[in-house]
C-alpha cells in the first residue's frame, strides 16, 4: 500500500549539505515544515555513511513529529538504521542493485522514489514500483553541476504518460514555476530556492501558495 501522504504531497523539500552550512538541520527541517514543505530528503553525498545517518536522525527527529516524511538519498542501509520514511535512488544506484533483489532490499520502507532523465526511465520506474519520480534537472542548477537540462517538454511527455506522482527538480525558482507548471507538473522539488532563501519559512510558503491553486 503506498504512502497516503505522496498522493498529498506538492512541495518537496531538502536537507542538503551543499547548502546547510553551520545552521541547525533540525531548526531547517522544521521552518520548511511551518512554510508549507510536505516531505524532506536528506541529500549529504559527501558525509561517511555515520554522519549521514546522524544528520539524518536530526531531521526524522524534527519532521516525525509533524508526520512529515523524511526520505534518505541514495543510501538504502542508512535509511533503515534511522527508520526513515524511505529512500530516493538515481538511476544509477537503482541499476546496481540486481533486479531479483530489489524487492528484498526495499522491504520495509514505506516510500521508494527514483530520478528519472527521459522519458523512458520514468516509464521503466513506475513499472518497477515507485512511489514516485523525480524529473530533473529541468533547468540549469548548481546541485548538479555539469549535467544538461532535460527541459520543460520532458515534464509534458511524462505527465501524459505516467499516473505515478510527478516532482520537477532542478533549478527551480519562484520566476520559472509557473513555467513548470504549464509544462503539466503538479508537484516540485526545490533545494537551493528554499535552502539559499534569506527566511527559508518564508521561501517554502511562497512556493506553497503557488501549487495549492491548482488541482492534484
Amino acid at each position: 500500500m503506498p504512502d497516503q501522504r505522496i498522493g498529498s504531497a506538492r512541495l518537496y523539500g531538502f536537507i542538503d549539505t551543499a547548502y546547510l552550512g553551520d545552521r541547525d538541520p533540525a531548526d531547517l527541517t522544521r521552518a520548511m515544515i511551518d512554510g508549507g514543505v510536505d516531505m524532506i530528503q536528506v541529500r549529504a553525498k559527501q558525509m561517511t555513511r555515520a554522519q549521514r545517518i546522524e544528520l539524518g536522525g536530526k531531521v526524522l527527529g524534527a519532521a516525525s513529529r509533524l508526520s512529515v516524511p523524511v526520505i534518505i538519498n541514495d543510501d538504502i542501509d542508512a535509511a533503515f538504521e534511522i527508520s526513515a520514511d524511505g529512500v530516493h535512488l538515481g538511476q544509477e544506484d537503482w541499476a546496481a542493485i540486481p533486479r531479483e533483489t530489489r524487492r528484498e532490499r526495499l522491504t520495509g520502507l514505506r516510500i521508494f522514489g527514483i530520478s528519472a532523465h527521459l522519458l523512458e526511465q520514468a516509464l521503466a520506474a513506475e513499472r518497477d514500483g515507485a512511489d514516485y519520480i523525480g524529473v530533473g534537472p529541468i533547468f540549469p542548477t548548481a546541485t548538479k553541476p555539469g549535467v544538461k537540462p532535460v527541459g520543460l517538454d520532458l515534464i509534458r511527455q511524462i505527465a501524459e504518460r505516467v499516473v505515478t506522482p510527478l516532482f520537477a527538480i532542478g533549478g527551480i525558482t519562484l520566476d520559472n514555476l509557473d513555467h513548470v507548471l504549464k509544462a503539466g507538473a503538479k508537484r516540485v522539488a526545490v533545494v537551493s530556492a528554499i535552502l539559499g532563501a534569506p527566511d527559508v519559512r518564508k521561501a517554502a510558503a511562497e512556493f506553497k501558495q503557488r501549487l495549492q491553486s491548482l488541482p492534484l
